[in-house]
C-alpha cells in the first residue's frame, strides 16, 4: 500500500539528484542509448553517401525490430552466468562488457567494410549490433533497478530521469560525435571516411566501458538462491532427480518464474490490470508521433521549420522536463504523476487540433510541439518508474523487459493502423488528433480500478 507522508522543500527534493548513483545510472542510460546511432544515422548517411537507394536504407532499418523482441531471452540473461567476466565484474556488468566487446569487433569489420561490394555482410553486421545492444539494454535496466533500494521509490523517480537524459545524452554526444569526425575526414581528403569514423566510435564504446568499472554492483548471491529455491520446488514436482529433470527445472524456472512471481507479487487481477495499463498507456501519444511528419508537411511546414521547431527544441525540452518530471514524479508520488502525465497528453494531443483547424501557425506550432515533449518527457519518467517499482528483485532483468515490451508493443501494433485511420477521417486532422486524446481514458480507467491495491512502496 502507498504511505502518504510530508511532502520535503523543493531543494531537499533536487538533491536526489545530487545522489552519487544517479550519474551511474546517468551513465548507464548513455550507454544505452549510444548504439542507437550506429544502426540509425550513421549507417543510414553511410549508406546515402556510398549511392545506396532510400528503399535499400529503408529496409536496412528493420533490424531495429530486435529491440521489441529482446524480452525473449531477457529469463537467460537473468540467470546465465559469463565465464570470467561474471567472477571479476558482476553479473550484470560481465554481461555488459561482453556487448560492449561484440559492438566494437562489429565496428573494427565495419571499418574494413565497402558498402556496395559487401551490403549483405554490412547489414549482417548491423543485425549484431542491434542484438548486442537489445541485449544489453536488458541488463542495463536490471542494473539501473538494482542501483537503488526496493523501498526508495523517491530515488527510483530520479533515477528514471537520470536514465531518459542519459539515454538521450548518449544518442546525442554520438551523433554529435560521428558527423562531425565523419565531416572532418572527408575534408581532409581520407576516401573511406565513415570507416575511419567506426574506429574513433569504437574508442568511445572503450571509454565506456572504462565509466562502466565506477558503477557498482550489488552481490547477486540472495537473487541467485531465490532462483536456486524455485527451480528445486518444480523439480520436487517432476520427482526424481537425473539430468533431464534438471535441465527441464532449470528451463521451466528461467521462463516460467518470472511470469509466476509476478502474478503472485500483484494477484490475478491486479496484475492483469497493470498489464492492461501498461500496453494502452502511450497508445494516443505512438498514433500522434506516427503521423506527425506527415501532418507537418500536409498543413504547409519545411523541412528546416520542422528541424528548429520538432527535433532542436524537441531535445531541449525533453532533457529539461525530464528532471522536472522526475521532481514532479518524487513530490507527488508515481502514482499521481500518470494520472497527470495522461491527462496531459491527452490535452497536448488537442493543441494539434487547433493547429490543424487554424491552419499554418508557427506560434502555434512551437507551442504544440513544447507541450507534446513535455508530456512525453513527464509520461516516460513516470511510467520508468512505475515499472521500475513493480518488478521483483529476483527477476529484475526479465520482468522490466516483459512491461517495457507490452508496453511498446501495444504502440507499435496498434499505432501501426494510424495512417489507414486519417485517410479513414478522409484527412480530417483535427478529428484524428481528438481521437489520440481519447484513446488515452482506458489506460487511466485500468489505472483507477487498482490504483488502491498495488504493492508499490514509495519513499
Amino acid at each position: 500500500m502507498i504511505k502518504i507522508e510530508k511532502k520535503q522543500k523543493l531543494s531537499e527534493t533536487f538533491s536526489i539528484y545530487f545522489d552519487k548513483r544517479m550519474i551511474r545510472i546517468l551513465l548507464l542510460g548513455a550507454i544505452s542509448g549510444f548504439p542507437w546511432v550506429l544502426i540509425g544515422s550513421s549507417l543510414s548517411l553511410w549508406l546515402k553517401e556510398e549511392g545506396l537507394s532510400r528503399s535499400t536504407i529503408g529496409w536496412a532499418g528493420l533490424i531495429f525490430s530486435v529491440y521489441a523482441i529482446n524480452y525473449l531471452w531477457a529469463p537467460l540473461i537473468d540467470r546465465i552466468q559469463i565465464p570470467v567476466l561474471t567472477k571479476k565484474l558482476g553479473h550484470r556488468r560481465g554481461w555488459i562488457v561482453l556487448m560492449q566487446i561484440s559492438i566494437l569487433l562489429c565496428l573494427v569489420i565495419w571499418s574494413l567494410i565497402n558498402p556496395t561490394e559487401n551490403l549483405a555482410l554490412l547489414i549482417l553486421i548491423g543485425l549484431i549490433i542491434a542484438i548486442a545492444s537489445a541485449t544489453q539494454d536488458i541488463t542495463v535496466d536490471a542494473l539501473r533497478i538494482e542501483q537503488i533500494g526496493e523501498n526508495e521509490g523517491k530515488s527510483m523517480a530520479a533515477g528514471a530521469a537520470m536514465a531518459v537524459v542519459g539515454w538521450w545524452t548518449g544518442y546525442k554526444l554520438g551523433g554529435v560525435i560521428s558527423l562531425f569526425t565523419a565531416q572532418y575526414f572527408e575534408n581532409i581528403g581520407i576516401a573511406n571516411y565513415w570507416q575511419k569514423t567506426f574506429l574513433i566510435l569504437g574508442v568511445v564504446v572503450i571509454l565506456m566501458n572504462i565509466g562502466l568499472m565506477f558503477v557498482h554492483e550489488k552481490n547477486s548471491t540472495k537473487r541467485h538462491v531465490s532462483q536456486k529455491k524455485n527451480d528445486q520446488l518444480i523439480q520436487k514436482k517432476l520427482g526424481s532427480k537425473n539430468i533431464i529433470n534438471n535441465i527441464i527445472a532449470w528451463l521451466a524456472g528461467t521462463i516460467s518464474g518470472p511470469i509466476i512471481s509476478f502474478f503472485k507479487k500483484n494477484g490475478f487481477s491486479i496484475a492483469i490490470g497493470i498489464l492492461g495499463f501498461v500496453f494502452l498507456f502511450k497508445i494516443g501519444e505512438a498514433f500522434l508521433g506516427r503521423m506527425s511528419i506527415v501532418f507537418y508537411k500536409e498543413i504547409g511546414f519545411s523541412k528546416g521549420d520542422i528541424a528548429i521547431y520538432s527535433k532542436t527544441l524537441g531535445w531541449i525540452t525533453t532533457v529539461i522536463f525530464t528532471l522536472l518530471g522526475g521532481l514532479f514524479v518524487i513530490r507527488s508520488g508515481v502514482l499521481k504523476a500518470m494520472f497527470f502525465a495522461g491527462i496531459l497528453m491527452a490535452l497536448t494531443n488537442l493543441l494539434f487540433t487547433a493547429l490543424a483547424w487554424s491552419g499554418k501557425s508557427e506560434l502555434l506550432f512551437a507551442i504544440a510541439v513544447i507541450f507534446d515533449d513535455i508530456a512525453a518527457a513527464f509520461a516516460t519518467v513516470a511510467f520508468v518508474a512505475f515499472i521500475s517499482l513493480l518488478v521483483d528483485r529476483t527477476y529484475t532483468a526479465t520482468q522490466y523487459a516483459l512491461l517495457a515490451s507490452i508496453g511498446t508493443a501495444g504502440r507499435t501494433t496498434l499505432a501501426s493502423s494510424s495512417g489507414a485511420l486519417v485517410d479513414w477521417l478522409n484527412g480530417d486532422w483535427g478529428t484524428f488528433f481528438i481521437i489520440t486524446a481519447i484513446m488515452v481514458i482506458p489506460s487511466l480507467i485500468c489505472l483507477w480500478m487498482i490504483k488502491d491495491k498495488l504493492n508499490i512502496r514509495e519513499k
